[in-house]
Formats: structure tokens, C-alpha cells, sequence
């Protein structure tokens, strides 16, 4: 028997969906027979997404959009419900890096990174949470974050807080949202090799090593990320609410074996 995540016909709209986790999010919403709003401040990569799902025979829309902007986020919302009708599944998904040591960070660097990774979450939110309400027939909302929101990295500190900052965001949502059937969710992917970090698994060496440090022996693919979004997004995933679902191949949980220790200590 197939086992169905029981999507059919519910609009899902899934940000910074031009390519990576989010494009793959869009396609595999699609497969489960949602209707899918692809949604990339590079309105030519959502299209291309959108193309490809319409092809296969799935149902979608490519829409632009910048999380970052108050006024562009309304417009795609009145866009996606008119097309599709209103939304039951948001992923927030859109991100942006800057890698720079935060005593050197200029103040619009910082603002611009959190427009988008943490202020345009609870933008879209604010928007799309109106048209649940609005259906009443509930819904789900899954922010895509990241293990740097749990562990800091030199040089992505602003990129570190934002993601950190989404998941208590998720939380309080939960919160407030409960009463209207409304969860709210985190999926914090570990290494994961997407189109905008090919060129670190370019060299071999860099590669191997990076596989090595993962306990699955592998990074993510954005499949695995997606599957995993796709199910919290779903109804079988009812009673999971205000939680973080870190991604990572066991990646988090390897700290304490890199502590040196004298030969022959037991372990």
C-alpha cells in the first residue's frame, strides 16, 4: 500500500524555492499532490522550478518575492490566494550569507541579513498565517534554519544569530498560534551540498575530509532535507509542535569525541 501524506489539493508555499533545499521542497510537495507556490526573489529560477513540476504533471505556480520587503511579500500573498486559493503549508525558507566577523560588521550588513533570515519569517508568517486563520482548517509552518543556530561559526556570526533567533521565533508561534490548529516547526539541516556551496566540495580533499567528521559518512542532499519538511508539513506529523528537528547525519553529536585523551584511557 502506498503510503499517502495526505496532501492532496492543499496550497503550499515554500520561499527561496529558485534552487537547493527549497526547490527540492517544492518538488516533493508537488509529488505528494499539494499545490505548490514556488516563491525566489529570482523570479526566473521560481519559473524554471514551477515548469519542471507542472511537466511532471504537478500543479504550480512561480511567484517573485523578497521576504526582506513588507510590500513585495503582501503582493506574492494576494497572488499565491488568487491563483491557488489560500495557503495551508508555509516554508520559510529563504536565507542569505555573509560571512564576516561580527566587530568588523557594518550595521546594513547585519540589518540585511536579518531582514531576510529572521524578519522575513515572521513577515511571511503575518502573511500567510491571516489566509490559515481565514479557511479555518489549520495549518503548518516549517522554518528552515541550520546547526549554526545551535553551534557558532567564526565569520558567520550574523548568519549564527538569525538562525538561533528563528528557532525561538518558531517556538513563541507555536504558542500563539495553537488555538487555530497552526504548528510551527524547525528543521536545522547539518553539512549539506546544495548549488550555493558546490564550490567548497569542489576539491577532493576538502570533500573527504568533510565526510569523514559525519557519522552517516555523507553530506545531506537536499532530498533529505525535504522529506523531512514535507512529512512536519503534513498531518501525520499532528501532535509535533514548537520543536527543532536537527538534520545532520549525527554531525552535533561528535564533539566529545574530538577531546584528545592519553592512550589506552578508555573512552
Amino acid at each position: 500500500m502506498a503510503f499517502s501524506l495526505g496532501l492532496e489539493g492543499w496550497v503550499c508555499v515554500v520561499t527561496g524555492a529558485g534552487s537547493g533545499i527549497g526547490a527540492e521542497t517544492a518538488r516533493e510537495l508537488a509529488a505528494e499532490g499539494a499545490w505548490v507556490a514556488v516563491v525566489d526573489r529570482d523570479g526566473d529560477s521560481a519559473a524554471r522550478v514551477a515548469a519542471e513540476i507542472a511537466r511532471g504533471g504537478g500543479r504550480a505556480i512561480g511567484v517573485t518575492a523578497d521576504v526582506g520587503q513588507v510590500e513585495s511579500v503582501a503582493a506574492a500573498a494576494a497572488q499565491i490566494e488568487a491563483a491557488l486559493g489560500p495557503c495551508r503549508v508555509l516554508v520559510n525558507n529563504a536565507a542569505v550569507r555573509h560571512r564576516e566577523e561580527l566587530l568588523g560588521m557594518g550595521v546594513e550588513a547585519w540589518n540585511a541579513v536579518l531582514a531576510v533570515n529572521l524578519t522575513g519569517a515572521l513577515v511571511c508568517t503575518q502573511a500567510f498565517v491571516s489566509q490559515m486563520i481565514g479557511a479555518g482548517r489549520g495549518g503548518s509552518i516549517v522554518h528552515v534554519s541550520s546547526i549554526l543556530g545551535h553551534h557558532p561559526q567564526i565569520g558567520a556570526g550574523a548568519y549564527s544569530v538569525a538562525k538561533a533567533g528563528l528557532g525561538m521565533l518558531s517556538r513563541v508561534l507555536s504558542l500563539e498560534l495553537a488555538p487555530h490548529g497552526i504548528r510551527s516547526n524547525v528543521v536545522s539541516p547539518g553539512f549539506t551540498r546544495t548549488p550555493a556551496n558546490e564550490a567548497s566540495y569542489r576539491d577532493p580533499e576538502t570533500a573527504a575530509a568533510r565526510a569523514r567528521m559525519i557519522p552517516a559518512g555523507r553530506p545531506a542532499t537536499p532530498a533529505d532535507l525535504a522529506q523531512v519538511i514535507v512529512f512536519l508539513a503534513s498531518d501525520r506529523a499532528a501532535y509535533i509542535d514548537g520543536q527543532d528537528v536537527v538534520v545532520d547525519g549525527g554531525v552535533s553529536n561528535t564533539l566529545v569525541g574530538l577531546v584528545p585523551r592519553p592512550r589506552g584511557e578508555p573512552t
